[in-house]
């Protein structure tokens, strides 16, 4: 494929539409939509900013024996599905201080330490630049109601034995499911 251009197409207040359009390798046009948390994307490059836009919290106890776990209302399904903590990176936040600020705001727990920061890595490559940055690390303290009027979230801690239960009878986020999945049937 052989980037030709790129145009807003719907400035939204979150989410911004665009067209892509491409050159095959036969020659042919074609014309990609996608939505992007970047409301000003106008070059190639631009497209490609691997600057991450969210934050998405891995968080075990103390023990390690727990994961951290919010079971969340999604406006876009209309369901409840389980989820990692998570958010948008503010302007002038570093990744840090985001995963912070969002661990407090969706559960009322403290950021203890973070012990990984993985590279940058995409929500939804098939509609969608957003990337994100997963940070790993302990939390503590008490769960309290999300300080956010839009968002319903009942976060919990869950053994292994739990999540496999819950990997068999509930919906989740993609790449909650796959974490969730290798980290239960990691050995007691």
């Amino acid at each position: 494929m052989k980037f030709q251009s790129v145009k807003k197409i719907h400035q939204g207040k979150f989410i911004h539409r665009y067209d892509i359009t491409y050159e095959t390798e036969e020659g042919e046009e074609k014309i990609y939509e996608m939505i992007s948390r970047d409301p000003a994307i106008q070059t190639w490059e631009e497209l490609q900013d691997q600057t991450p836009d969210s934050v998405v919290l891995i968080m075990h106890d103390r023990t390690g024996e727990r994961i951290l776990l919010n079971r969340e209302f999604r406006l876009a399904l209309g369901n409840w599905v389980y989820n990692f903590p998570a958010g948008l990176i503010d302007p002038g936040e570093t990744p840090e201080e985001s995963a912070e600020r969002e661990l407090k705001e969706e559960t009322g727990l403290n950021l203890v330490e973070i012990t990984e920061t993985m590279p940058l890595s995409y929500s939804a490559v098939g509609f969608s630049n957003e990337s994100n940055l997963c940070l790993l690390g302990v939390a503590a303290g008490t769960f309290q109601k999300s300080s956010s009027s839009v968002e319903e979230i009942r976060p919990g801690w869950y053994t292994k034995q739990e999540v496999r239960r819950l990997l068999d009878q509930e919906l989740f986020a993609a790449r909650t499911q796959a974490y969730c999945y290798l980290w239960s049937r990691l050995p007691e």
